[in-house]
């Protein structure tokens, strides 16, 4: 299995460099890293007395990285996952904040185990995942690779603007879909017919 810093280095590369798209709720970002992020963890890197997109400009990947492991892995406690289920539940709060952790949650309860959907990886929840990931450990990593995918149509759905990260302009799958089904098994991927009715409903 990759290193903890191998995930965080190909989190970085799947971001992408500088952007600030106004579509795009989490405003100025590189790497990964919003300029909200910076603003939070008082990440100054010009040394202006302000945080602004010109301290997001200045972040490294090195930086990045080191953000990702300590705020993204460590922090949420995402490190006491099952291994074979850190890469995607990481990757996805890098993407979604405590939103991965909720859908994770909500999994579980579809399956039958009591948590709470808090966004918070508690004893309950982590002791609910080790019972689920213990009768059939892929299975479990690709219910949630598709429960991610989910909840991207369903923010599409809901948000016009959003769905230019779900289906590319030529119609094909956008960034969103691609990235949730880098975790889950061939198999399970959409095929062009299927995914083209899943989106028939946006025009």
């Amino acid at each position: 299995m990759p290193t903890v810093k191998e995930i965080a280095t190909e989190i970085v590369k799947r971001e992408g460099g500088y952007v600030n798209d106004p579509d795009d709720p989490g405003g100025a970002t590189k790497f990964g890293v919003t300029i909200h992020t910076m603003r939070r963890l008082g990440l100054d890197l010009t040394g202006d007395g302000q945080i602004d997109s010109h301290d997001v400009r200045s972040l490294t990947q090195d930086q990045a990285i080191d953000i990702f492991i300590k705020h993204y892995f460590e922090r949420p406690l995402i490190a006491e996952l099952p291994v074979a289920l850190q890469p995607t539940v990481f990757d996805m709060y890098v993407n979604a904040g405590s939103n991965a952790v909720k859908i994770l949650q909500r999994l579980l309860v579809d399956m039958a185990y009591e948590v709470a959907v808090d966004g918070a990886l508690g004893p309950q929840t982590l002791a609910a995942v080790q019972r689920a990931m213990r009768k059939s450990p892929q299975h479990f990593v690709d219910a949630y690779g598709i429960a991610r995918r989910n909840y991207y149509f369903r923010l599409a759905d809901r948000r016009v603007a959003s769905r230019k990260y779900a289906r590319t302009r030529a119609g094909g799958k956008g960034g969103w879909i691609r990235r949730a089904e880098e975790f889950i098994a061939p198999h399970y991927h959409l095929s062009t017919a299927a995914f083209n009715k899943r989106v028939a409903a946006w025009g």
